[in-house]
C-alpha cells in the first residue's frame, strides 16, 4: 500500500494541479467567466432599470390616487380619474379560464407522450403542439377575431347558456347576451396560446421522474395508471404547479390576440364571462395612444408598472417551483 501511495503521489506531481474549472486558472477561463456572469447581471439591471423607469412616470398617479388606482372602476381621461380594478378583475378572469380550460389538456398530453405514446408519435405530435408556441400572437388573434368569435356567438355561447346557465349560481357565468367578443372568448384564445408552454415543460418535468420509481411500483404489482398516479404524479408535483403557473404568467401578459376579441367596451365588474372588457395589458394598447394630459399618461404607465411588478411574481414563484422540482429529482436519484 505505501509503495502504491508513493506511485500515485509521484504521477500527481508530473502531472501538475488540477486546474478549477469555476475560477479558472487560465487567463481565457477567467475572461469568459467574467463574460457571461456580467452578461447573467446584465439582466438583473435591466430589469431594475425597467421598474425604476416605469416608477418615475406612474409616480404623479400614484401619489394623486393611492390605494384607489387598484379599489375603483372609474377610468374618465376627461374628469382625470382613474381606477384599474376592472382592468385587473379582466386580467385575472381571462388567465384563470386559460388556466382551467389548458392545464388539464396540457398535462394529459405529456403523460400521453411520456408514458403512453409510441416513439414514431411520440415526436411529431410534440413538435406540433410545440409549433404553437412560435405562431405570433397577432395571428391567434386574426383567427379569434375572425373565426372563434363568430363561433362563440352563434353556437358555443347560446349552448352554454342553454345548459349550464340554467344551473342555479353556477349559471351567473353564463348570463347576458352571447356577444362572442368577451372574457370567455379571450380565455379560450389564451388557452390555446398559452398550451405548448405548459405541455413542453409537464412533459420535461414528467420524463426527469427516475425509472426506478415506476419499476419499483410495477414490481409491487401496480398497473400502469396506478404507477402515474402513485409514482410519477407525486414525484413530478412541483414541477408541474411550476408549468402551470408559468402558463398563467404566459396568460397574464398577453396583449394583442385578447384585445382583438375581449371587447375592450365596459368597466364593469360581472360575474358573468360574457361580459366585455379589459386587461391590463389590452387597456395598455388601447389608451397609450391616447394619452394626450400627463396625469393620463402617468395613469397608463401606472397599469404596466403593475402588470410588470405581478408577472415578475409569478415568473419568479413559477422557476421556484420547477427548480425545486428538478431539485427533489436530483437528490432522490
Amino acid at each position: 500500500m505505501d509503495l502504491a501511495s508513493s506511485e500515485a503521489t509521484r504521477v500527481a506531481q508530473r502531472q501538475g494541479p488540477t486546474p478549477v474549472i469555476g475560477g479558472g486558472t487560465n487567463v481565457g477561463d477567467r475572461i469568459f467567466h467574467l463574460a457571461v456572469l456580467s452578461a447573467a447581471q446584465s439582466v438583473l439591471v435591466l430589469l431594475a432599470a425597467l421598474v425604476v423607469l416605469l416608477f418615475i412616470d406612474a409616480k404623479e398617479a400614484l401619489g394623486r390616487f393611492g390605494l384607489s388606482f387598484l379599489t375603483t372602476t372609474d377610468w374618465d381621461p376627461v374628469f382625470e380619474k382613474f381606477g384599474t380594478a376592472h382592468f385587473v378583475f379582466g386580467t385575472l378572469v381571462t388567465s384563470l379560464v386559460a388556466l382551467v380550460l389548458a392545464a388539464p389538456l396540457a398535462i394529459g398530453t405529456a403523460l400521453f407522450l411520456a408514458e403512453y405514446a409510441p416513439r414514431w408519435l411520440r415526436e411529431p405530435v410534440a413538435f406540433v403542439i410545440e409549433l404553437l408556441a412560435v405562431i405570433p400572437s397577432i395571428i391567434f388573434g386574426l383567427w379569434g377575431f375572425f373565426v372563434l368569435a363568430p363561433i362563440m356567438r352563434g353556437y358555443v355561447e347560446p349552448f352554454l347558456k342553454a345548459t349550464v346557465g340554467q344551473v342555479p349560481v353556477l349559471g351567473e357565468l353564463f348570463s347576458g347576451p352571447a356577444i362572442g367578443k368577451d372574457l370567455l372568448t379571450a380565455g379560450v384564445v389564451l388557452a390555446i396560446m398559452i398550451l405548448p408552454t405548459v405541455m413542453a415543460i409537464a412533459r420535461e418535468v414528467v420524463r426527469s421522474v427516475p425509472d426506478t420509481q415506476r419499476e419499483g411500483m410495477i414490481g409491487l404489482g401496480a398497473t400502469k395508471w396506478e404507477t402515474i398516479t402513485g409514482a410519477v404524479l407525486p414525484y413530478a408535483r412541483s414541477g408541474l404547479v411550476g408549468a402551470v403557473m408559468l402558463g398563467f404568467a404566459r396568460a397574464f401578459g398577453e396583449t394583442m390576440a385578447v384585445t382583438m376579441v375581449i371587447g375592450n367596451s365596459s368597466n364593469v365588474i360581472s360575474a358573468s364571462l360574457l361580459t366585455p372588457g379589459y386587461t391590463m395589458a389590452s387597456a395598455i394598447a388601447n389608451q397609450f395612444t391616447e394619452a394626450d394630459k400627463e396625469i393620463y399618461f402617468s395613469a397608463v404607465v401606472a397599469v404596466a408598472l403593475v402588470l410588470l411588478l405581478v408577472s415578475v411574481i409569478i415568473n419568479g414563484l413559477a422557476r421556484l417551483l420547477v427548480w425545486r422540482g428538478a431539485g427533489n429529482v436530483a437528490t432522490r436519484r
